[in-house]
């Protein structure tokens, strides 16, 4: 099975975050946005991909919203780090490694509550969906 190409627009954001060292694409349409990079799954590859994040805990960590806009199936990104949680990050200038879990039962109302204040459409997301979104957290290595 091929890797989805990303649409456009997301390709067009990661190429001005990367090209920028963050300058332009950290903040998209006026949230904060991070780069994701998994290893894929079957592949093995590098795969980027611009995520809205929050922040939260002690020591802080970071949140990501698995929503694929509401789709039936969990996105590429997800999938691949169920498969390795071992992930690499780019927040502005900032690259780091984490380990990504997705959140418990008990973590995840409070940390949708952020995110939704940050990106409220993933309310409408969950309710066009009969997939349960995972939140994710990364947490700095």
């Amino acid at each position: 099975m091929a890797e989805r190409q990303q649409p456009g627009w997301v390709s067009d954001h990661l190429q001005r975050y990367l090209a920028s060292n963050g300058q332009d694409g950290h903040i998209w349409n006026g949230v904060p946005t991070l780069l994701l990079t998994t290893a894929g799954r079957r592949s093995g590859k590098p795969r980027t991909t611009p995520l809205i994040y929050g922040e939260s805990g002690e020591p802080p960590f970071y949140i990501v919203i698995a929503s694929r806009g509401g789709a039936r199936h969990h996105p590429s990104w997800y999938l691949n780090l169920v498969e390795t949680p071992e992930v690499r990050l780019q927040v502005g200038a900032e690259c780091l490694d984490a380990t990504a879990r997705t959140a418990s039962d008990a973590e995840k109302p409070a940390l949708w509550n952020l995110m939704a204040k940050i990106w409220p459409a993933y309310n409408d997301y969950q309710a066009r969906t009969e997939r349960i979104i995972p939140v994710v957290v990364l947490e700095p290595a």
